[in-house]
């Protein structure tokens, strides 16, 4: 018989996003093949200072976990024991780590350090790919180095004088966000001037540095690329929010909250251009396993890239499990993938 994996599922963490990285982490317990993989799953506090290891069985039975978003309140399992931090993981003798974590001290290389340093495999991209990928100042420095196409943007530091906005990108509107966050936390839309100030505060609520793009008004696509040495592009998806005038946390993260077109209502020869776009980038910021890369259309017709996830939202409403699914690819057979580009790095 042969030996199963032994995978432990890592999520929550110091972020706001926390709430979202618990319910796909879940999700990704819930869909690992018993057969194939022994699960332990480890949900890290809203401080960080508390990693503790449940069960599938208390965790599955979590209810209404986004509605702890912004309280404060930890998550309380039915079943759980305190571990030691990373050591106490690797204590475990784990095979693999699962990193279902999103944004800062997740997916910005923090978490994938400090693996690193214990020597334990895990899955999606390296320290340097992570940080670059989720500081949005340098992700774009990088592409506009690659001659991919990006919005115009200027950026402002927490307390710094914001004249300088109007005179590079000239009128509102603006997009305004954090510069290195995901889920569209703190991000806005400005349509007149007078409200550029109150927008930057939000963004300054999550991250010392704001980014001020110019709004590009288009179609929202988004494309993930699953692989190592040679990746793939899963099919473009179009996205049009419902709930708010851009794909918003809300958006993302409820029921209705969005329509997802799968594939998008686009040309094929526009399709193909936004798939090596997506490899292109990934290719670049030196990603591994998977990414999501998002774009707007600009004119209908022009991608331009917005940002990269190197952790997407692995919820049931996310995203690239739909794009895989499209692609006759089955969620555990996802994560199967994901994994076994983990153990090959």
């Amino acid at each position: 018989m042969k030996k199963k994996i032994k995978v432990v599922v890592l999520m929550g963490g110091k972020s706001p996003e926390h709430e979202v990285s618990v319910i796909g982490g879940s999700e990704v317990v819930k869909n690992l093949d018993a057969k194939r993989y022994l699960v332990s799953p480890v949900v890290i506090s809203k401080t960080g200072s508390r990693w503790t290891l449940t069960d599938k069985k208390s965790l599955l039975a979590l209810r209404d976990t986004l509605s702890l978003r912004g309280t404060g309140k930890e998550i309380v399992l039915a079943k759980s024991r305190a571990l030691k931090g990373v050591s106490g993981v690797s204590s475990k003798g784990v095979d693999v780590v699962f990193v279902a974590m999103h944004g800062p001290f997740g997916e910005d290389g923090t978490v994938q350090g400090m693996l690193e340093l214990s020597g334990i495999p895990y899955t999606g991209s390296g320290v340097l790919a992570s940080a670059v990928g989720m500081d949005k100042i340098m992700f774009r420095k990088v592409m506009v180095s690659e001659n991919i196409s990006v919005p115009k943007f200027v950026t402002v530091k927490h307390g710094e004088n914001f004249k300088h906005v109007h005179k590079v990108l000239k009128h509102p509107p603006y997009f305004v966000k954090p510069s290195d966050q995901g889920s569209s936390v703190g991000a806005s839309i400005v349509k007149k001037e007078k409200d550029l100030g109150r927008a930057l505060k939000l963004a300054h609520k999550y991250s010392g540095t704001a980014l001020v793009d110019e709004y590009v008004k288009g179609i929202e696509v988004t494309c993930a690329v699953i692989g190592n040495e040679r990746p793939i592009a899963l099919p473009v998806i179009e996205i049009k929010p419902l709930k708010g005038e851009f794909f918003d946390y809300e958006s993302k993260y409820t029921e209705s909250g969005a329509e997802e077109i799968i594939p998008a209502r686009i040309a094929k020869s526009l399709t193909k251009k936004i798939q090596d776009m997506a490899v292109k980038v990934y290719k670049a910021i030196g990603c591994r396993g998977f990414a999501r890369i998002d774009f707007i259309l600009k004119n209908k017709k022009d991608p331009v890239v917005l940002e990269i996830n190197t952790i997407p939202g692995l919820t049931p409403m996310s995203l690239l499990p739909k794009a895989a699914k499209a692609a006759g690819i089955s969620y555990p057979k996802l994560l199967d993938r994901i994994i076994n580009h983990a153990l090959s790095k």
